[in-house]
């Protein structure tokens, strides 16, 4: 008859443990070889057979295991008589409290990251117009992800916008505004596109737009044809300098052709 535990009054075999205490038997062989937990009996034929007090230890270990112990600290707590368990479970407590609240960061994080990769900046609507302007349309993001949500260049975008709040978006666009001034004093100046400072403009362009994601030249003249093109960045361009929006696609190009990249036949990559 078996008794409280389960086992027959030959034992249980290492497949009805395993089952049991839902190890493997692989784990169970191991345990046996480093001496961690033997089974007492043995069949004629040399199979293995735990009985109850075997049970019982395996018990204790798979439980020391789930807490995280090592299978020497675990032994040391089950054979060592002048070990103080409840010191070994404490400290093992603490070390789970940190791995918890280290998990705690992870899963805020990974709530950022999802909200940034559906709704790009993770500011409220009155930091967003604080932060962007009053001109900022909050829908913005939100449209931009429905047409370019599956690039790569979407994805760049939210992690970095992952990590921001409203002080580090205040740096990116205070760059951008800084460089917008740069670009229309240049202008001002009479700078010719593909000389030495319109160039220094189009490579600083690439430097400050890669706070959104990295651009590549290729990438860059379209977004030139972008910026003259459409009506909402020519306006904007053209409200700090009349005609600056279609100057600054000449820069762009200028300089793209200078390193070997046709501005009429530049794609997106």
């Amino acid at each position: 008859m078996p008794d409280a535990t389960g086992a027959g009054a030959d034992g249980l075999t290492v497949g009805q443990v395993a089952a049991r205490l839902g190890v493997t038997v692989r784990a169970l062989h191991h345990w046996d070889e480093i001496g961690l937990a033997r089974p007492s009996l043995r069949t004629a034929a040399g199979y293995r057979l735990y009985t109850p007090a075997d049970l019982e230890r395996l018990h204790r270990i798979v439980v020391y295991r789930e807490l995280g112990l090592g299978l020497g600290r675990i032994r040391a707590v089950l054979d060592d008589s002048a070990a103080d368990v409840p010191a070994a479970l404490r400290a093992q407590r603490a070390r789970i409290a940190e791995r918890i609240a280290r998990l705690r960061e992870l899963d805020a994080g990974l709530e950022r990251m999802i909200g940034a990769h559906e709704r790009g900046p993770l500011l409220t609507p009155a930091q967003q117009a604080e932060v962007f302007g009053p001109g900022w349309d909050p829908e913005g993001p939100a449209l931009a992800r429905e047409k370019y949500g599956d690039t790569d260049q979407w994805r760049q975008y939210a992690e970095r916008a992952a990590g921001r709040g409203p002080e580090e978006w205040r740096a990116v666009t205070g760059a951008v505004a800084d460089f917008e001034r740069e670009l229309a004093a240049a202008m001002d100046a009479g700078a010719v596109p593909g000389g030495p400072g319109a160039n220094r403009l189009a490579a600083r362009h690439r430097e400050v737009f890669a706070a959104y994601f990295p651009l590549t030249r290729e990438m860059q003249v379209c977004l030139g044809r972008t910026y003259e093109a459409d009506p909402g960045f020519a306006a904007h361009y053209d409200a700090i300098r009349p005609g600056l929006a279609g100057w600054f696609r000449r820069v762009i190009d200028a300089e793209a052709r200078a390193h070997g990249v046709d501005p009429d036949t530049a794609t997106w990559r």
